[in-house]
């Protein structure tokens, strides 16, 4: 199994910025999609970023244009920066592969983004 350790998150203004960081036990180079989701109260877990080893990078159109997806292979870490936070952005974040694969990659404890009007 690779563990997924997600940091960064915390309580900022709305119109904040935060970068959260996703740091994996093992490689992911063998992981061609990496995501990032995040589980409101109350909601299902969604997905709201992804990118290719290659690369490729797609968004869900409620944070389009203000978060960015990145990736280092050679740190086993994946990257969100997230700006122009709202208030809606509050929840948990986390990493995982996509789509996940929880008996390779279960599911890490998250990071909490609180974003305060």
């Amino acid at each position: 199994q690779v563990q997924l350790v997600e940091s960064g998150g915390g309580l900022v203004q709305a119109g904040g910025s935060l970068r959260l960081s996703c740091a994996a036990s093992g490689s992911i180079f063998s992981i061609n999609t990496m995501g990032w989701y995040r589980q409101a109260p109350g909601k299902q877990r969604e997905l709201v970023a992804r990118i290719t080893n290659g690369g490729s990078t797609n968004y869900d159109d409620s944070v389009k244009g203000r978060f960015t997806i990145s990736r280092d292979n050679a740190k086993n870490t994946v990257y969100l920066q997230m700006n122009s936070l709202k208030p809606e952005d509050t929840a948990v974040y986390y990493c995982n592969r996509v789509p996940p694969k929880i008996t390779i990659t279960p599911w890490g404890q998250g990071t909490q983004v609180t974003v305060s009007s």
